[in-house]
């Protein structure tokens, strides 16, 4: 049987992408802030006018998504993954689909750990390769134990049916602000490529209020989905749900 929460967790649910870097650098779920979307005068173009918190949608310079070109060879640190199969809420929060995470599933980078939190997807992709949009990405959302945000994104190619989007998906809420417990569990570590090299910037959410200081690790080989998993989500969603591509500014992307 379906388990069904209360409605305050469905509220809190909504607002879990609406993550913020508080002053003393916790972690903070931003659920007060003014309704925002995709499209028209709520869209991205104007999310930076919707509320004074959004600000740093306008007036950040390290923003995200963005394209990664002339990326500059370094010798960058193995992501450590110790991910269990944890993926239980699944959220339509009218923004994404989004799956919470159980604790208990972290990364390693450089000595120091980052808790997975919930996973969620974009189409098409919000950050682009070299020029190139994929017709869907992932990112799995870190932080940690003070707060800091690492995002690990993955990109989706067309082509064979995907399985662990299958058990992710497989009964995907299709109304906003609806949700369920999983009777599978999802794994984030199935969505992940087989080599896990990556591109490695500092950006932002790239979702109200588009706090930055997030470390983001893209992965370099993609994996594929099927037309119909990708045409489904973008049918749920009815409309794209990425943010257009930032200015890199003053930044260097490092692969």
């Amino acid at each position: 049987m379906i388990t069904h929460h209360s409605d305050t967790r469905r509220r809190l649910a909504a607002f879990v992408l609406t993550l913020s870097l508080g002053a003393s650098g916790g972690l903070a779920v931003a659920g007060s802030g003014a309704h925002w979307g995709y499209q028209g005068e709520e869209g991205p173009a104007h999310w930076g006018e919707l509320d004074p918190r959004y600000s740093a949608c306008a007036a950040g310079m390290h923003q995200s998504p963005i394209d990664l070109h002339d990326a500059v060879k370094a010798d960058l640190p193995p992501i450590e993954f110790h991910y269990a199969v944890a993926g239980r809420d699944e959220i339509n929060n009218g923004h994404t689909i989004q799956i919470d995470y159980t604790p208990g599933s972290w990364v390693t980078l450089e000595g120091h750990d980052y808790e997975l939190k919930q996973f969620h997807f974009h189409t098409p992709s919000e950050n682009h390769v070299d020029g190139h949009a994929f017709p869907l990405e992932a990112h799995l959302v870190h932080a940690d134990k003070d707060g800091r945000l690492l995002v690990i994104a993955v990109m989706f190619e067309e082509g064979a049916r995907n399985h662990a989007l299958a058990t992710a998906w497989q009964d995907m809420p299709e109304r906003p602000h609806t949700h369920h417990e999983l009777l599978t569990r999802a794994s984030a570590g199935a969505l992940l490529p087989a080599t896990r090299d990556y591109y490695r910037f500092d950006g932002s959410l790239t979702t109200p209020p588009c706090s930055e200081g997030v470390a983001w690790l893209v992965m370099k080989q993609p994996v594929t989905a099927s037309k119909q998993q990708i045409d489904h989500f973008a049918q749920v969603m009815g409309h794209p749900n990425n943010r257009p591509i930032q200015a890199t500014n003053d930044r260097v992307v490092l692969k």
